[in-house]
């Protein structure tokens, strides 16, 4: 169970979800009381996420069964199309082709103030905000860094139509955070899951300039020491990490004269 657990991000979920309703309607099948199926799906649900070591994540998974069968109580005369217009947006918002990447959470406005004192840019620097959602990131280094260029790449088209509105002085474009190349930036701003940001690392060092910054909001890059940290009002870190030459250029040898 655990190692399915680790599939990408929202499979776990729906499964769980699925799980949950299959041993609801098992159990009214055989002729068990509904509230005793109800009680045994959702502990089912619960037993499942306690696996997930995210912690919101374990709150989907667990909440999902309960709050869908309140639904189909509540809603049971709503037509079908409605909910598959439902479906059809949220796969608008969120593609499969994301499910690795972290879902839709914006970053608070004032939590990358202060930035600019530990991570300085050369003048109109260039800064890429990868995954840039509905432009909140993208807002916050505005904020941070009034007088730089701002670009930012989002896979979800109706979020790159409004992160344009909201933010028309950043350059948006729809693409793969992972295949858009970072090489042309002086800092790369990331919000992702904790369990990208070894990617995330291995792609800065791979295409950022010695000297650019790497910089993510509340997850830091495991076994990384970072250049500097700073704690947002709302109580969560910002991991600051400056690209350097690569460890394995060494010097030269002494001379033997």
């Amino acid at each position: 169970m655990k190692r399915w657990l680790n599939v990408p991000w929202p499979l776990p979920a729906l499964g769980v979800w699925l799980s949950a309703w299959a041993v609801f309607m098992a159990l009214l099948a055989v002729g068990t009381v509904e509230s005793r199926a109800l009680l045994a799906a959702v502990l089912w649900g619960a037993v499942c996420a306690w696996l997930q070591p995210v912690p919101w994540r374990r709150l989907l998974m667990a909440m999902g069964f309960p709050l869908s069968w309140a639904l189909t109580q509540g809603l049971a005369e709503v037509p079908a199309g409605l909910w598959l217009g439902v479906a059809l947006l949220v796969l608008m918002l969120y593609p499969p082709s994301t499910w690795g990447n972290a879902p839709l959470f914006p970053t608070p406005s004032e939590a990358l103030d202060g930035l600019r004192e530990v991570a300085p840019l050369p003048p109109m620097g260039r800064i890429l905000d990868v995954g840039s959602g509905a432009g909140d990131g993208l807002k916050a280094l505005e904020q941070a860094y009034p007088d730089a260029r701002l670009f930012g790449v989002e896979s979800s088209w109706p979020l790159v139509w409004l992160s344009r509105l909201r933010c028309p002085t950043a350059h948006i474009r729809r693409g793969n955070m992972w295949a858009h190349s970072w090489g042309d930036y002086d800092l790369v701003y990331v919000f992702q899951r904790p369990e990208t940001m070894e990617q995330a690392m291995t792609k800065a060092r791979a295409e950022l300039s010695p000297g650019a910054w790497l910089v993510s909001l509340e997850f830091a890059v495991p076994d990384e020491v970072p250049t500097s940290t700073w704690t947002c009002p709302d109580g969560r870190t910002v991991w600051v990490y400056q690209m350097r030459l690569s460890d394995d250029v060494t010097d030269p040898p002494a001379s033997a004269g």
